[in-house]
């Protein structure tokens, strides 16, 4: 088994590197390649990619201090792999202090066999060097904001940003949240049973849950036996995994039965399902997104939760949208850089730099500018960004606002969040260190 959960480790970080993949991604992509159905050898590996890829910044800093003069981007990915992994379970997991040389000279071992002798011969003299060598080492002669980064685990940049538009004080709770383990939420499908009933059966699957108070349907995961894909709860469709924040989104929409309603990016159908859910499987949502991949799981998850008034349409949103109609609701969640949930995704951090924001904001942009067309009069419209960046928020719905005068902010309920920053009180933010959800954004524009 750890033969097995290591090649998954070492394979995933590899081909994340290459492909710039998603952790999720890249570990299934893996597990099809390697063809390995141990659960416990994909639960193993998927902690140590997490974790490992959680703390880049610090970890490839160590090991580029012990590899002087050379450094770890020298060596092939599976080698890069390798030793990002060799220090996060033998000097991470034991907190520094505790030194287990017959641990490491397994891993060593393991790593040969998976390897090849021939690929570590290079590396080799460096491995009991990594063993002992003290990580203070790493902070000689850094800027105040790379050593919080390296204590954060963030990118130098993004302290710098968040330092900027935050605080140094409220950027350090958001940054230090980011490290906690990220709050798991589930939203009840009454479309499928009553509420107290999905909380028995859910319980009945060893599944402990507390409602979330400013929320409809939402409620915090205390305790499970097992993985919550696995229940059978989950296969009838009686829950949805998904972040409080997402479902926040969904209830500031405020859909009635009979309503027309526009999804825009709406794979892979977290919002699709719960609107649905609100109209009581009355009306029509049409769901559109670009991603045939991300459809396919849309169209699996509608059915698991019996959204029948899903309709769902495969386009590019950055292009003018191949709709003849007006919407009551338009809900746009475009991509973007993903701040907001870096516990959840870890790899997002090492992919970033502070262009992206930027280049980002246009897309978002030009998808706005298509779905406004799309809101009938007197209906509304819904933007949505897991970042906390406000270029990609508040200035661009300033910026809106200026090309659409017909538009205007209107007061969001339930109020669970922070007021918007820029002085746009009637928008909402929500925080990890605030609120223990992903870092949220949300803007309820109004059309005249």
């Amino acid at each position: 088994m750890l033969k097995e959960a290591w090649m998954l480790a070492i394979e995933t970080l590899s081909w994340m590197e290459m492909q710039k993949l998603s952790e999720r991604l890249a570990l299934a992509k893996t597990i099809k390649q390697l063809r390995i159905s141990d659960s416990n050898a994909i639960k193993l590996a998927h902690r140590l990619v997490i974790e490992t890829v959680r703390r880049r910044n610090f970890i490839d800093k160590f090991i580029n201090n012990a590899l002087k003069p050379n450094a770890i981007s020298e060596f092939n990915l599976g080698v890069q792999a390798f030793l990002r992994l060799y220090v996060y379970q033998t000097r991470i997991t034991k907190n520094w202090s505790k030194i287990d040389i017959k641990e490491a000279k397994n891993i060593a071992k393991l790593a040969r066999s998976i390897l090849g002798w021939k690929s570590l011969q290079k590396v080799e003299r460096v491995l009991g060097l990594l063993l002992t060598q003290k990580p203070a080492l790493i902070f000689r002669d850094v800027s105040d904001e790379e050593r919080v980064g390296l204590l954060t685990f963030h990118p130098t940049w993004f302290v710098r940003y968040c330092f900027k538009i935050f605080g140094r004080k409220g950027a350090l709770a958001m940054l230090e949240a980011n490290m906690q383990t990220q709050q798991t939420y589930v939203r009840l499908n009454t479309l499928k049973a009553e509420e107290n009933e999905i909380v028995e059966r859910l319980f009945e699957d060893g599944i402990k849950v507390e409602r979330v108070k400013q929320l409809k349907h939402t409620y915090t995961v205390v305790s499970t036996r097992q993985p919550l894909t696995k229940t059978k709860s989950f296969r009838e469709g009686l829950f949805y995994i998904q972040d409080k924040a997402s479902c926040f989104t969904a209830e500031a929409a405020d859909p009635k039965p009979e309503m027309t309603l526009l999804d825009v990016c709406a794979a892979p159908g977290a919002k699709t399902t719960y609107l649905a859910q609100l109209m009581q499987n009355r009306g029509v949502i049409y769901s559109l997104d670009y991603s045939r991949r991300r459809m396919a799981v849309w169209k699996n998850d509608v059915a698991r939760m019996d959204a029948k008034i899903a309709v769902p349409i495969i386009a590019d949103a950055c292009n003018p949208l191949p709709l003849e109609m007006e919407a009551d609701v338009v809900v746009l969640d475009p991509p973007c850089t993903s701040t907001g949930a870096f516990r959840k995704l870890p790899s997002a951090k090492w992919r970033l730099t502070r262009r992206s924001v930027d280049k980002m904001a246009e897309i978002q942009w030009k998808m706005i500018n298509n779905c406004a067309g799309k809101v009938k009069c007197g209906g509304a419209l819904i933007y949505s960004t897991c970042s906390v960046t406000v270029e990609e928020n508040e200035m661009l719905i300033e910026r809106f606002l200026k090309w659409h005068p017909e538009f205007s902010l209107v007061e969001i309920t339930p109020k669970m969040g922070l007021s918007g920053l820029r002085g746009l009180e009637e928008c909402q933010r929500l925080y990890p260190h605030i609120h223990q959800c992903n870092g949220f954004f949300i803007a309820k524009l109004s059309k005249k």
